[in-house]
């Protein structure tokens, strides 16, 4: 197996979820209900300030190009929290729950070049309706932003699936990288759930 089998089996196992998460419900968990720009914004940039530290304790961890990669990913996800909302604290509502983060958190270091690759992967899909949002609003200047935004996160999920290949030595060491995919996106879509039922939505239908 290599990186692009990797990326394809998660797609394919996860296809309903991934489906999901791309859809507009999604959007509507994200931004707590309130379907406008700034909201989206600020529900993207609580994400990815939950996200930064997750992955800079992952870089500690780490070594080479290991820590470079966390680091790097770490630095992104916190320029691009602050560029969407610099006052979006994670932590403010402590019975709220993360899109990634959460999940993101306990993984063994074995396993963490795969739990990143799907965590990038559940984010460029949330992605690339954000663009949609904001492409329907009218909004060029913030649906650029997000684009851009959208690229990036593939880029870097394309480098941890890269990274992750690099170091897989067989089918075992595949065996693991899945299920820790599998983990990662089951943790999304239990965000994507029960976001929605606690705000009285219905959210298995696909938008």
């Amino acid at each position: 197996m290599d990186a692009d089998s990797f990326r394809d089996d998660l797609r394919a196992a996860h296809q309903t979820e991934l489906s999901r998460l791309g859809s507009s419900k999604a959007v509507y968990a994200l931004t707590g209900g309130e379907m406008e720009g700034d909201a989206v914004r600020t529900g993207t940039a609580r994400e990815l300030h939950a996200l930064a530290p997750v992955l800079n304790e992952w870089a500690e961890d780490a070594q080479g190009e290991h820590a470079d990669l966390f680091d790097a990913a770490a630095d992104f996800a916190a320029t691009y929290a602050d560029n969407f909302d610099s006052e979006a604290a994670s932590g403010d509502d402590t019975a709220a729950t993360d899109v990634v983060a959460d999940s993101l958190a306990p993984v063994d270091p074995a396993d963490r070049q795969a739990a990143m690759t799907a965590a990038f992967l559940v984010l460029e899909e949330i992605a690339g309706q954000l663009v949609g949002f904001f492409v329907g609003d009218a909004d060029r200047k913030s649906a650029d932003e997000f684009r851009e935004f959208r690229a990036e996160l593939g880029d870097y999920r394309d480098d941890a699936a890269e990274l992750l290949a690099d170091h897989a030595e067989d089918e075992a060491d595949w065996e693991a990288a899945r299920a820790a995919g599998a983990d990662v996106v089951a943790g999304a879509y239990d965000w994507y759930v029960d976001t929605l039922e606690a705000m009285g939505v219905e959210p298995k239908n696909v938008c």
